[in-house]
């Protein structure tokens, strides 16, 4: 009879528990779409004009992801707002891609929403901008029945897939979700087993740049690095602090096999819209071959810059002297943060504008794709100071 008791009150006690913690949840779920829905009445409420005519803006308690959404249609964005800031989105909307576009280069976004037939700039060309200015943010095209297939088009320009109208209230959140474990699930793999550093703040905040540097990779004062293969030649690079500053690379100019240079001398160069950088060789060596994968599809950088997406392979043959000018480990993370307070001071006091002349702010803050985006003086400075310096 004890031991009938002894169960009964171990089944009432695992019941009652989980009724006491459902409860909870659905408590803190009822409280945090009340914090929802007061900042989606709240925050509509301020005034953005000096930032564009038409930007709505909604920010909620730790966002699960913040949006810009784009569309010419104002009834189309107050659906984005009412039910993504209701899933625990933060969002922004604006009516051009103008406006969308001068936005991406203040702010972080982890997406950017754009509707595909607009006046002026349509989707597509909203697409190619972002890509070009922040290849970090992920473009998803809103699209109807009739243009799916340029909506799928938009892929080869870097948008990330696309939303249908008319869409459900748990169509597009089961959507947006979707999209947002892609996007985290992508980012952990880029940056599984590598070291990094934050350029500011703490490594928690979700709007700074990270950089990263392989442990056993040797860093070259012109943003090179150079990797030990097990036959004793050595991998050659662009390490990630000049690949995120870039933010995308169209081509490279690869060297010839056979040619012989030394440690410091140019190598190779790669092309940056209509602009070339030269980079200098972290080693002495003969030139073995060349990565034909990441010079046909320099893409490749924009997950890693390191491991096998290297440019060339060379012989290494006199890296006992070289090594004395390369950083590897501790020594080459002070390099990155040197470098970065560096870049952050001249990027504070000199750069105001960006090629398209829209103000940026002066907050020293580095973005990837920064160096595409500046005016010809800038950019000249800048490649000269960390890649071309003596």
């Amino acid at each position: 009879m004890g031991v009938f008791l002894l169960i009964v009150a171990l089944v009432l006690f695992i019941i009652t528990d989980l009724i006491i913690r459902t409860i909870l949840k659905k408590a803190e779920e009822k409280k945090m779409r009340k914090l929802c829905q007061e900042a989606l009445e709240t925050n509509l409420q301020l005034d953005f004009s000096h930032e564009s005519k038409t930007l709505k803006r909604v920010e909620v308690p730790n966002p699960k992801a913040r949006i810009l959404a784009v569309d010419d249609e104002e009834i189309i964005l107050d659906s984005f707002r009412k039910i993504l800031v209701l899933a625990g989105y933060s969002i922004d909307t604006v009516e051009t891609g103008q406006e969308a576009l001068a936005l991406i280069q203040k702010r972080h976004y982890d997406f950017v929403f754009t509707d595909l037939k607009m006046p002026e700039m349509d989707g597509v060309e909203v697409c190619k901008a972002v890509k070009h200015l922040r290849p970090d943010i992920d473009v998803i095209i809103i699209t109807g029945y009739a243009t799916v297939e340029s909506a799928v088009e938009t892929m080869k320009y870097g948008a990330m897939d696309y939303v249908q109208k008319p869409f459900t209230e748990d169509e597009l959140v089961a959507m947006v979700d979707k999209f947002l474990i892609q996007r985290q699930e992508r980012i952990r793999k880029q940056l599984k087993s590598r070291v990094h550093i934050t350029h500011v703040g703490e490594p928690e905040i979700k709007d700074t740049v990270e950089f990263y540097i392989p442990g056993g990779v040797f860093i070259a004062p012109w943003h090179t690095w150079a990797a030990l293969t097990e036959s004793g030649e050595a991998h050659i690079g662009v390490d990630d602090f000049a690949n995120k500053l870039i933010g995308k690379i169209d081509a490279i100019d690869a060297p010839n096999p056979g040619m012989e240079v030394k440690q410091g001398q140019l190598l190779f160069s790669v092309r940056v819209g209509q602009k070339t950088i030269s980079f200098r060789s972290p080693i002495t060596g003969r030139v073995l071959k060349n990565n034909g994968a990441v010079i046909e599809y320099p893409d490749r950088l924009e997950i890693t810059s390191y491991e096998g997406n290297w440019i060339c392979q060379l012989d290494a043959e006199k890296l006992d002297e070289d090594i004395k000018n390369l950083k590897i480990g501790k020594e080459a993370v002070k390099f990155f943060e040197e470098e970065l307070e560096k870049l952050q001071g001249y990027v504070k006091k000199s750069v105001k504008s960006t090629v398209d002349e829209k103000n940026i702010p002066a907050d020293g803050k580095i973005y990837i794709g920064e160096l595409r985006a500046l005016n010809d003086k800038d950019f000249h400075v800048i490649v000269h100071d960390f890649f071309e310096k003596d």
